[in-house]
């Protein structure tokens, strides 16, 4: 099992919260290890001991606010299968992403925030194996398999409909100018409904709606596993 820095070490814990504090409050450019290590009240050498670059420290502190969420999802569903249908889990999943500050400004491409790191090609494998758009993705056949989704519809252009609708929601929630003349008090329930009208009300019963739940753990396990390796490209993942 991968073991992150801050699993072993208060030190490297305490580096990690001096660059998220210092990271929300000014931005990534321009700042340097130097300064993040005077924040943890460390020495530099001590953040290189945990991570070779500025890169890998700031860009392993990003990916593990997409874990931090990815975990939040994955507790939810086991604790309860049903969050697993369609209605219920798009909203629930834009809203993690819109209240984490780091995978907000990732799936948005926030550059004042992130600098480099918005376009990086790192990120961008991260938003492949963990952004919203991605984790349909991964969903939508499960969702097939057990009659929570309509299947008269070719896969791929089916996936295409739905990213381009979270993408939309995601854009409106965060550009809401795009949108002055229209208003509403509860998009998420909006969203709801816009999933059932595209993919159609699904017809799953309870032990088919279970067995998604297991399937849809299984496979986000294997991308948390994917996102460990990119934290830690030079250890083992079991």
């Amino acid at each position: 099992m991968t073991a992150l820095a801050e699993h072993d070490s208060a030190t490297a814990a305490r580096i990690l919260a001096a660059a998220r504090e210092l990271v929300l409050k000014r931005g990534v450019k321009g700042l340097t290890v130097a300064e993040i290590a005077e924040r943890a009240h460390v020495g530099k050498g001590t953040a290189y001991l945990y991570w070779p670059t500025k890169e890998d420290l700031l860009f392993g502190l990003v990916a593990r606010e997409f874990l931090a969420v990815l975990d939040g999802e994955i507790d939810a569903t086991a604790a309860d299968a049903d969050l697993c249908r369609p209605h219920r889990l798009c909203p629930q999943l834009l809203q993690r992403a819109l209240a984490n500050p780091f995978m907000r400004a990732l799936q948005i491409g926030d550059t004042d925030l992130l600098g480099v790191l918005a376009q990086h090609p790192r990120s961008m494998e991260l938003l492949d194996l963990v952004g919203s758009a991605a984790l349909m993705y991964t969903v939508l056949p499960v969702w097939r398999r057990y009659r929570l989704v309509r299947t008269d519809w070719p896969l791929d252009e089916q996936a295409y409909a739905l990213q381009a609708l979270m993408t939309g929601f995601l854009a409106a929630a965060t550009r809401p100018q795009a949108l002055r003349s229209v208003t509403v008090d509860a998009p998420n329930q909006v969203l709801a409904a816009a999933v059932t009208a595209l993919l159609g009300p699904d017809q799953a019963g309870p032990d088919e709606v279970r067995a998604a739940a297991g399937e849809g753990l299984r496979l986000l396990g294997e991308r948390r596993k994917a996102v460990l390796a990119l934290i830690t490209p030079n250890q083992e993942t079991t």
